[in-house]
């Protein structure tokens, strides 16, 4: 078994899968490496599907052709402790409330554990959908989570 913490190599046949709680989201212009609008608690939606359409054979009533049409996306939705000061909310008021929506790259960077990026998802065109925050309640105590929903075009990865 590897040592992560005094860097030794893992023996032959170890791998072990990266981690899926060391990653940082980097809107393109509107946060900066390092600063509170990169760090969230979780980010989903990176995941891509074919639609697909049915074409049914004339005289072969067993089953039918499946042809892949077209990719579609899911919303991504990223969450985290609300932040007081914040370009990235700046940006999503400006569009759900003055409608500037102006789309922007995204960029989710999954890390390993001396900080170095293993994978990166370039996400494109992406325009927040909608902003919510968790609900208040004097009996429990938690902190307040928002959530962003963002519509986009596709991903690469790297």
């Amino acid at each position: 078994m590897a040592d992560f913490l005094t860097n030794d190599p893992p023996k032959p046949g170890g791998y072990y899968p990266p981690v899926g709680f060391h990653f940082n989201v980097f809107f393109s212009g509107i946060s900066s490496e390092g600063d509170n609008d990169t760090r969230f608690q979780s980010v989903a939606g990176l995941n891509v599907e074919y639609d697909t359409e049915s074409i049914k054979e004339g005289g072969e009533n067993r089953f039918e052709h499946k042809l892949p049409v077209r990719t579609k996306y899911p919303d991504l939705s990223l969450k985290r402790g609300m932040l007081t000061d914040s370009n990235v909310i700046t940006w999503v008021k400006n569009a759900l409330q003055q409608r500037e929506f102006k789309p922007v790259q995204i960029i989710v960077t999954l890390l390993n554990e001396n900080h170095q990026p293993l994978k990166k998802w370039n996400i494109m065109n992406a325009w927040p959908k909608k902003w919510s925050v968790s609900d208040f309640n004097a009996q429990e105590n938690s902190i307040v989570v928002e959530t962003l929903d963002l519509s986009y075009s596709f991903f690469t990865t790297e």
